[in-house]
């Protein structure tokens, strides 16, 4: 018995850790569906005016509609769309109410970087966002081609001269822009994967520390026949 005390004791040990690890994954997962859950709402809710007082706490994905001017001059924002391939987003300022704000119009191909798109009076919908898009690795912007890479929004308001605000369009705004609505699609939501892989593992440890008893109770057997 003494054989196959501690294996078992350390084999449960880790067996509870492990399942006890999938089980925090699992409510993990719940909890972030509800946050999704909560996002979806407030993305799809009705549209209301631009508020007096903003914040990224407070206001994101906050649905907004304006009427106003489309100022001319773009920063191009280069991204890559699936099933699409590369090009850049087209944020231009947009004044309404007599404030000036930053508005993501959606898409263009590379081969559209310089068209000539429609400014002027028009209203647009879509949600307040300030993207998390900056990091180490993140170069900076070549000015000289107007080529950016990340919605970097103080940055690009100072470069625009407008309030540190960014409304990302979901309605039509050119006909040769395709608008890239906010979702939640780019929000990590990796719980399941991980509970997955902890509950694999624990399956494993489980077989490992049974056939590692069935072995050492063997000898044991062979001595006593």
């Amino acid at each position: 018995m003494r054989r196959i005390l501690f294996p078992l004791i350390f084999g449960l040990a880790g067996l509870g850790v492990l399942v006890s690890l999938g089980v925090w994954q699992m409510q993990r997962l719940a909890w972030k569906n509800d946050i999704l859950a909560e996002i979806e709402t407030r993305i799809a809710a009705d549209p209301v005016n631009l508020p007096a007082a903003m914040s990224k706490e407070n206001d994101k994905y906050l649905p907004v509609t304006l009427t106003g001017e489309m100022e001319p001059g773009e920063i191009h924002v280069l991204v890559s769309v699936k099933q699409v391939g590369a090009g850049y987003r087209i944020i231009q300022s947009f004044s309404a109410d007599n404030r000036t704000i930053l508005v993501d119009r959606g898409f263009v191909p590379t081969s559209a970087k310089q068209a000539e798109r429609l400014t002027g009076p028009m209203e647009i919908t879509g949600n307040l966002h300030w993207p998390d898009e900056i990091d180490s690795y993140t170069p900076e912007p070549d000015i000289d081609e107007n080529i950016w890479f990340a919605r970097d929004v103080p940055n690009l308001a100072a470069a625009l001269g407008t309030e540190p605000v960014l409304l990302i369009a979901r309605s039509q705004t050119d006909p040769g822009v395709t608008p890239l609505p906010v979702d939640t699609a780019g929000i990590p939501n990796d719980h399941l994967q991980y509970a997955i892989t902890w509950f694999g593992l624990a399956l494993v440890w489980a077989a490992m520390t049974g056939y590692f008893l069935w072995r050492n109770r063997t000898p044991a057997k062979s001595e006593e026949q």
